[in-house]
């Protein structure tokens, strides 16, 4: 039997609308590793909120990795080494946040103490400190309390806006960061090169295995990639269609246990 790299993007993918793993889809996974495949959480979320998702499945006990802030760190759920990390450069930060201010929308990034953001804060905001159980610490100048190197940024605007912010953002940064969306209305800044494709390599590189090890599952546009990579790449029946078109299958949406039946179709001996 070939090992498996189950890599699964969490909303809209692995939880469904009400942000729950349902029954059929943790069954699923804890069967894929009591036969020795390997699961992999890839998501645009900050650690916290990857590693409340870990726990529920019990990946601190039984193993598995993180791919936190869209594929900027990887970390071993089990002995909690940070495996890989990638961070913004330093003099970005505050132009970004300057940025965001000037256009009137918000901005964010991730501390251990929470989130810190600009004076702005939107429904797009409390939804993403709502998704991963963190508060949000408004100030003026929100990059003179960073005291530790910064991930990834996070813009929020409504859809249509945050789709022309992109290519602004783009042409300002995007010799220094890489600029895309997670959501509609997710502006992601993360650096250079990295990304949900690119940190999977690594991991694969890690792990010994090749691409065509690889079940990717996902519904965002930063999942795009992702799937491209894998040896076999899922879009969900949720997915934007753009990642429709990338992907090699079209599975059931989060809502109806898609991910399980992935799992059960391709995986599960």
């Amino acid at each position: 039997m070939t090992r498996k790299i189950i890599a699964l993007d969490l909303d809209g993918t692995l939880t469904n609308s009400r942000k729950e793993i349902s029954r059929r889809n943790k069954a699923a996974l804890h069967n894929a590793q009591k036969q020795g495949h390997i699961v992999v959480l890839a998501s645009g979320r900050p650690t916290p909120g990857v590693w409340s998702v870990a726990k529920r499945l019990g990946m601190d006990v039984n193993g598995g990795y993180m791919l936190s802030y869209n594929g900027a760190r990887i970390q071993d759920c089990k002995t909690g080494e940070i495996l890989y990390q990638c961070t913004m450069p330093e003099e970005i930060v505050p132009k970004l946040f300057a940025m965001a201010k000037e256009k009137g929308i918000g901005m964010m990034t991730y501390q251990k103490e929470g989130i810190i953001s600009g004076e702005i804060v939107d429904d797009y905001m409390e939804l993403e400190a709502r998704i991963n159980g963190l508060k949000i610490y408004p100030y003026e100048d929100p990059a003179s309390h960073l005291v530790t190197p910064v991930n990834k940024c996070l813009g929020t605007a409504e859809p249509e806006w945050a789709a022309k912010l992109e290519e602004e953002f783009r042409e300002h940064f995007g010799e220094s960061i890489d600029v895309g969306r997670s959501e509609p209305f997710f502006l992601e800044l993360i650096p250079k090169g990295v990304g949900k494709a690119e940190s999977m390599k690594k991991l694969c590189e890690i792990l010994g295995q090749g691409a065509e090890d690889v079940i990717a599952l996902g519904d965002g546009f930063n999942d795009r990639s992702m799937i491209e990579y894998a040896g076999l790449g899922v879009a969900m029946a949720n997915a934007q269609d753009i990642v429709k078109e990338a992907a090699d299958y079209i599975t059931a949406s989060n809502d109806e246990d898609g991910v399980a039946m992935i799992i059960e179709k391709f995986v599960l001996q």
